[in-house]
Parts: C-alpha cells; structure tokens; sequence
C-alpha cells in the first residue's frame, strides 16, 4: 500500500520579519548606549568648558555646570581688577602681612602659561614673548609694542599689557631685573647719544613704573641697559633688528639670584 504523500509545506514568505525584527531591536539598543554615553560627555566637556572659563575670569553668570578643578585650586587664585583675569599661586600674594615665597620653575611654568593665555585672549602675542632659562622667567617686551622708535617713554597704550605682567611678577619675592636692548644702527640725539643711553633709559623707565605702581622691593629690582651687545638674533635682518631692539623683564631663579650681581 502506497504511504500517502504529505501535502507540501506552504513556504513563510514573513520569516524575514523575525531578523528583521531582532536586527531593529539591537539597532535601538545601540542608539540607547550612544545616546547615553554622548549625554555624559556633553556634561563632562560643559563642565571642563566652565572650568577653564572661570579659570581666565569668564564664566557666565547663572552657569549651571558643575565645578572641575581643572588645575588644582589650592594652587591658584585670582589677580584682582584684570580683564580678563589671570590665576597665580596664592603662595605668591602677601596677605596679612605674611611675606610673599619665592616662584620655582613650577611657578615660572604657570606664571608662562597664564601670561600666554591673556597675550592670545587680547592679540598681543607679537608684542611680547617668554622663555624659562637657567636665569629664570625672561619676559620680552619688543620695541614695537612699547615704545616708539628711538624713545624711551613707553606707550600710553602699552600700560595694561605692562599691568597684567607686572600684577602677576609682583606677587613673588623674586628680584626682578629689566634689562633694555637695542639693534645695532647707531643713534645720536640730544637725548641718546648712543644706544647705551636709549637701552638704559627704557629700562630704568620701566623699573620707575614698576616701583611706583606695583608692591616691589627696592632692594630686589634694577635696571640696566646692554646696547646691541647682547642680541637674540641677527641684526642683519630687518626681523631681526627687530626682535633686538627689547626690555627684558627678568624673573630670577635662586641659582641666578646667587650667581649675578
């Protein structure tokens, strides 16, 4: 006897909607955890965000992010009446009478990077150029942003780049020396017979505004003038005649201190 024939299985043409289905499923799950992931990153930037604008005296009023010390806050504190505002050490800043300490390399690093920071914030960074040697913290105040060629007066204009120097120098007990430059085309006037004159009267013009505006030690600045004889690049060159012609504000290490008059 002949086994009866099954009928033939009528084909699923829905079975894809099972992959399908898992495919969606999976897909929403992955869309979850990236979306989960990016709402916690857009909180930690906004929170780095707000931490840097305080850190440079521009946060907004009614932020909402929270705090992040970006740069440990026992080690910083705010210079008072600049805009936009510079941190320092707080060590550096004599407050009831303490004495003011002394700034290392660490400090000179910081100091660096603060000054930096403001000279990108306001367009300056052609005017003025730091450097941490042996020496110490070397700020160069070139020619061109404050002074007017041959004169030894500093620009009226060139006061709040000085201030924001000076505010954040004067907080330490490191003497201070300004040391003028100049490029080697020779001068003759009434006023400068010679470069040693012109290099020597700006730098003793700054040391008067430094003293007469800013809590500084008699006993741990002073001023002298170089001429051309101690230049930073090639005085054959415009550019650099240029980068020569300078007041060095030079914030001594404890080695220099010991090792230069």
């Amino acid at each position: 006897m002949a086994l009866k024939k099954e009928p033939e299985k009528h084909v699923n043409h829905e079975r894809w909607l099972v992959s399908y289905a898992d495919f969606i499923t999976l897909l929403f799950a992955v869309f979850v955890v990236l979306y989960a992931m990016g709402q916690s990153d857009k909180a930690k930037v906004e929170a780095v965000v707000q931490a840097i604008q305080q850190s440079f005296g521009m946060a907004t009023a009614g932020a909402t992010a929270p705090k992040v010390n970006v740069i440990p806050s026992q080690s910083i504190t705010v210079i008072p009446t600049l805009k936009p505002e510079i941190k320092v050490s707080p060590m550096g800043r004599a407050r009831n009478g303490q004495a003011k300490s002394r700034a290392e390399e660490k400090d000179f690093r910081q100091i660096k990077s603060a000054v930096e920071a403001y000279l990108v914030k306001q367009g300056a960074q052609s005017k003025v150029t730091l450097e941490i040697t042996r020496r110490g913290l070397i700020v160069s105040l070139k020619e061109a942003g404050f002074f007017n060629s041959g004169q030894a007066t500093i620009k009226p204009e060139a006061y709040e780049l000085i201030n924001t120097i000076a505010e954040v120098m004067t907080q330490y007990n490191n003497p201070i020396r300004l040391e003028g430059h100049t490029d080697n085309i020779p001068i003759s006037t009434a006023q400068f017979p010679s470069n040693w004159e012109l290099s020597t009267g700006r730098a003793t013009n700054g040391l008067k505004y430094l003293l007469k505006n800013f809590e500084v030690d008699p006993n741990k600045i002073s001023a002298t003038g170089y001429a051309e004889y101690r230049p930073i690049a090639d005085n054959a060159t415009t550019e650099g005649r240029a980068r020569n012609r300078r007041v060095d504000l030079v914030m001594l290490s404890g080695e220099a201190e010991h090792g230069e008059p």
